[in-house]
């Protein structure tokens, strides 16, 4: 339990040392940062493929966060009953048909039809890898997502470019986006060699007596030290994870939350409409602007790796506040840039200011329920779908009605939101720490 000193005796011992199976967690990261930083700036040229409006371009965040929505009553389903390496099988094989399916679509709505195919996957590998890399690493949970993260967009950080390559020799887009698939491929090579059991959970069954037992047959918890540590970030153990689950219904998680929707609206918005806004307001050529979404995702994954062990030393909560005031600065200096120079300047800045945004959020998310990670990571995979499903569309339908240029200023006002939400998050965790201690 939390408070115990037995508990925090061994949290405190425990650091962030990586292993075999963090980096077969890694590989999640990577699939899903290339799929979207190399599908999402795609998504103004498929426009121009198709002869389709912005608002019918953005449909594909709706398709996307459809999917998300759900792989977020899926994922936590999969892992319980078929356990975490079987829920991630399932994901690479719905990536796979989905992407095949998106690179050989002839129109809107079969292209539609496979991001939603392929969403459904992404989500899913996320959302069991996540909350088996913050079980893996425990009280250094904050520094593994972090820079899971940070691995996930540094790969990603070629997707853009390969686009943009792509586009300049006259192949489009489609190429850069099916080498998805062959990471999918070996991502799923690296898990097949993990062994069951810790964080790669087992699946469940059940016990004459009701109990949920290992796959083993042995009870999850056997009384050690080890085992009372385990018990704080097990989302599968049963005795803690009722208690935790009301914890998702107080005021810091939902903060967080909060703080989370607004960090994927941010990204989904930025990296979707990005291009359409340098092209405008530059006069650069498709290619060249579909590039320079990689100052973005290059901002964002020098900070993640920058940030995941500050996050051991300085709250993480103060600097996810300072995230949020980050990517305003660096909105300005996109929203008033007329050379793609001083755009990608823009582009790297809010990256920074993005890059703590949602890895932060959602391990301070699983931090207020440590022991229902996947009830957490599924109440956060649905939200951040929503945001995925209006965020896009509706920027670019107000892009339609008053222009790209006016519409972005949407942005700053979604980031100060994330940004009070951040902040009084982490107030009311302070607050329900300090009760806790009292009590104790």
């Amino acid at each position: 339990m939390p408070g115990d000193p037995q508990v925090d005796a061994v949290q405190k011992r425990a650091g962030f040392h990586r292993d075999q199976l963090t980096f077969a967690f890694y590989g999640n990261f990577v699939i899903w940062g290339w799929l979207l930083y190399s599908f999402n700036p795609s998504v103004t040229l498929l426009a121009d493929d198709f002869d389709i409006s912005l608002a019918q371009a953005g449909l594909h965040g709706t398709a996307m966060a459809g999917g998300g929505i759900v792989a977020a009553f899926l994922s936590p389903r999969l892992v319980r009953r078929y356990g975490r390496r079987a829920a991630l099988f399932v994901a690479y094989a719905a990536i796979t048909i989905g992407i095949v399916a998106l690179v050989t679509a002839a129109d809107l709505p079969s292209s539609l039809t496979a991001v939603v195919v392929l969403a459904i996957g992404g989500n899913i590998a996320i959302s069991a890898a996540q909350p088996g890399l913050a079980l893996h690493h425990g009280p250094a949970a904050s520094a593994a997502v972090t820079e899971a993260n940070g691995v996930g967009s540094s790969i990603g950080l070629i997707g853009p470019l390969a686009v943009g390559a792509c586009v300049a020799i006259g192949w489009g887009w489609r190429p850069a986006v099916a080498v998805t698939v062959l990471i999918a491929a070996v991502t799923a090579v690296m898990l097949a060699r993990m062994p069951v059991g810790g964080a790669m959970t087992p699946p469940a069954r059940r016990a004459h007596g009701g109990d949920t037992l290992r796959a083993d047959g042995e009870q999850p918890l056997l009384g050690s030290v080890e085992a009372l540590a385990v018990a704080v970030v097990d989302p599968t153990d049963p005795h803690d994870s009722a208690a935790d689950r009301r914890a998702l219904n107080r005021l810091p998680a939902w903060c967080f939350l909060a703080s989370l929707v607004a960090a994927i609206a941010l990204e989904m918005t930025t990296t979707y409409w990005s291009t359409d806004l340098v092209r405008e307001q530059t006069g650069a050529g498709a290619g060249i602007a579909a590039a320079t979404t990689a100052g973005l995702v290059a901002g964002m994954s020098v900070i993640r790796f920058v940030m995941g062990p500050i996050s051991l030393r300085v709250p993480p909560a103060l600097i996810l506040v300072s995230g949020f005031l980050v990517s305003i600065g660096g909105w300005a200096i996109l929203w008033t840039a007329t050379t793609p120079a001083v755009a990608i300047v823009g582009l790297v800045v809010t990256g920074l200011g993005f890059g703590v945004q949602y890895p932060l959020s959602i391990s301070l998310l699983i931090a207020t329920a440590p022991a229902a990670g996947d009830a957490a990571q599924s109440r956060a995979t649905l939200a951040g779908g929503i945001a995925v499903g209006v965020a896009p569309f509706a920027l670019g339908a107000l892009a339609d009605a008053v222009g790209i240029h006016a519409a972005f200023a949407v942005v700053p006002a979604a980031a100060v939101l994330g940004c009070a939400a951040a902040a009084l998050g982490a107030r009311a965790s302070s607050r329900a720490s300090k009760t806790s201690s009292r009590e104790a």
